[in-house]
């Protein structure tokens, strides 16, 4: 055979399989652009531009106070909620390894890389490999986005009906604000989306242009950014006078936060007496356990302990001072952090014989005022979202609001 021909026959043999790598992560508003066009056939369309509402989008939908909202607002706002769900859902991997599969069974697909090697004149198998990488890398591109927009389209109802929810309260959000006399400026709104395009490694020129790629007008976000700001106004003016937070509240979300991380919230003052007893000796270990629980009888505080230890023969007082609960072994630490302070635990037993704890007292651990300052930030926060939730609630109460 000769040499280009046994060359061609290397080239065409090249399986596509390839490994596919997929993440069901949704991308970031600001990462996403015009979608990349793919050289495979039944590549995905780019998104339409946002363009001019015509005369049925400026058709009026919905009333707040005599304040319209348009179908062109609606069907802006679903668009970004669209744009920004990412796409794919749960479920992403699972489609598209399913889609995968059917893309490398097709004979279309080899035909075009076969094509492909011809358009680059490939002459060795690694110029073939590259090429064959590459090709399928933005076969699966491709195919990731397809089925981002096709998840994003058949949730565009939900999304509909979010959009409107989510203006209507906007615009209660703004009346109120201009009733209290909080105003966001065009400047104050330009610097949120200049520093959201710098976040994303992009100019403000790039920034609009990705996201009027994507079927959305930068007004539409500019709107968004211009609410809330305003919203988080006026909550704060209210919250002034209703949030008050104290220490012992502060206190208690370290302790929770601390807890749940499976740290130690406080130190233990605690004491033990050890009766020394072999642990193969079971008689000579079920003597020490009498001994044990006879001192316990007459235990009288943790000022009797010294006292006790000396009753016993070879027994041992040991005053531990202040301990972290994490040091002590199981059970010994969970029963010790439920003791009230003075109490005696029943006797145990270790390696060097039988143990009896008591529990002296206790002292929180110190705090770092940096955590404190978190715990009190994190908190308001929440008091802040409280106060949010029923004043908006209240003005959708007293609000005509008239569908359309």
């Amino acid at each position: 055979m000769p040499q280009s021909a046994a060359r061609r026959s290397a080239i065409a043999a090249l399986p596509l399989a390839l490994a596919l790598a997929l993440t069901s992560a949704p991308v970031p508003l600001a990462a996403q652009g015009a979608p990349r066009q793919a050289a495979a056939q039944g590549a995905p369309k780019a998104e339409k531009p946002a363009s001019p509402p015509g005369k049925s989008e400026q058709a009026i939908v919905v009333l707040v106070n005599d304040e319209p909202i348009t179908a062109y607002e609606i069907q802006q706002r679903t668009a970004f909620l669209a744009l920004n769900s990412g796409g794919g859902g749960q479920d992403l991997k699972a489609k598209a390894e399913a889609r995968w599969a059917q893309i490398v069974k097709d004979p279309r697909t080899n035909e075009r890389l076969q094509a492909l090697f011809r358009e680059k004149n490939v002459k060795s198998r690694e110029e073939a490999q590259a090429i064959q990488k590459e090709y399928a890398f933005k076969l699966q591109q491709t195919m990731i986005e397809q089925i981002k927009r096709e998840s994003r389209d058949a949730m565009l109802p939900k999304f509909r009906k979010e959009a409107q929810e989510e203006l209507i309260e906007e615009r209660l959000k703004l009346q109120e604000a201009k009733r209290q006399g909080v105003e966001i400026s065009d400047e104050e709104v330009k610097r949120v989306i200049k520093d959201l395009a710098e976040r994303n490694k992009l100019s403000v020129d790039q920034f609009v242009q990705n996201i009027k790629a994507s079927g959305v007008d930068v007004s539409t976000l500019r709107e968004r950014f211009r609410a809330q700001y305003a919203w988080r106004e006026v909550v704060r003016k209210r919250g002034q006078m209703l949030i008050s937070i104290n220490q012992r509240d502060i206190e208690q979300m370290i302790t929770a936060s601390a807890r749940d991380a499976g740290e130690d919230t406080v130190e233990l003052q605690v004491q033990k007496i050890t009766l020394p007893a072999p642990a193969k000796d079971q008689n000579a270990m079920a003597r020490r356990y009498a001994e044990a629980e006879a001192l316990r009888t007459r235990y009288g505080g943790c000022a009797t302990l010294p006292a006790l230890a000396r009753e016993a023969s070879d027994a041992r007082h040991d005053d531990l001072k202040y301990v972290k609960p994490s040091s002590l072994p199981e059970p010994t630490r969970s029963l010790l952090l439920s003791a009230k302070d003075g109490d005696m635990l029943p006797p145990a037993t270790a390696a060097q014989g039988i143990e009896v704890y008591a529990v002296c007292g206790r002292r929180p651990i110190k705090v770092d005022e940096k955590e404190r300052e978190k715990a009190e930030g994190e908190l308001a926060q929440k008091e802040f979202e409280i106060v949010g939730k029923r004043y908006l609630r209240d003005l959708r109460q007293d609000a005509h609001i008239e569908y359309r």
